[in-house]
């Protein structure tokens, strides 16, 4: 059975990702934050391709909720250099600009915030400002219990879409994630944890394409993945 879901209850289901994000990504294309200065998370983003984003100029792919024998999608195509991001969906296409955005386009721009967040998590680490962070080693993994290493990371009580939240990255000794918790308001319970695998690299970006629950019966994944590059002069 497929059921479509509005854009607004597959958001408020699924982690609602926060958007205290530089003035634009394109921000991060040009490297105004530094690699130099290596911490976890740029280690955790480096690992998935980081250097290699600058020279990404369209990024495309659906995003995939099942949840029993229900099931949503929605497409994206996204060009990071300019804003201009096309929404398709069972009931409509948008298309808009980042930097123009009216009231009427919010919620639409919420939910590409959303699922942007799930395939680039790894990178919002660097692009996200107004956050806390911090660091354990040698930590139980919630789902499948492997000794893992630990980042978690707290968004300003200001600001964004769902401000005072809290994640914490499970991740292996080569940076790469394999779990992580979302914890609405920093509570100390966990809303959702899930799984990060089937990792697959798109021209040198590294997307984890399946994220399952401890149960297996929520899935949320990506499909029709593909990344452009600048052509050289």
């Amino acid at each position: 059975m497929k059921t479509t879901y509005t854009v607004l209850t597959v958001f408020l289901v699924l982690l609602s990702c926060n958007n205290n994000q530089k003035t634009s990504e394109v921000e991060s294309i040009e490297e105004k934050d530094s690699l130099q200065s290596i911490d976890i998370r740029h280690k955790i983003a480096n690992a998935n391709g980081y250097e290699d984003w600058k020279n990404v100029s369209e990024i495309a792919f659906t995003f995939n909720v099942d949840r029993g024998e229900n099931h949503f999608d929605r497409s994206w195509r996204w060009k990071p250099k300019t804003g201009n991001i096309t929404m398709v969906s069972s009931k409509d296409t948008v298309n808009y600009n980042r930097s123009k955005m009216d009231s009427l386009i919010m919620k639409t721009d919420a939910a590409f915030i959303n699922d942007k967040y799930w395939l680039l998590a790894p990178f919002q680490l660097v692009w996200d400002e107004g956050i806390t962070f911090s660091e354990k080693e040698k930590v139980i993994a919630p789902i499948s219990k492997d000794t893992l290493n630990q980042l978690t990371i707290v968004y300003g009580n200001e600001g964004g879409y769902t401000p005072g939240d809290a994640y914490d990255f499970f991740y292996d000794k080569n940076f790469r994630i394999k779990e992580w918790n979302y914890r609405k308001g920093n509570t100390e319970t966990p809303s959702m944890s899930t799984t990060w695998e089937d990792y697959e690299n798109f021209s040198g970006i590294e997307i984890a394409k399946m994220h399952k629950d401890s149960t297996g019966g929520f899935k949320l994944y990506f499909s029709n993945v593909s990344v452009k590059k600048e052509t050289a002069n």
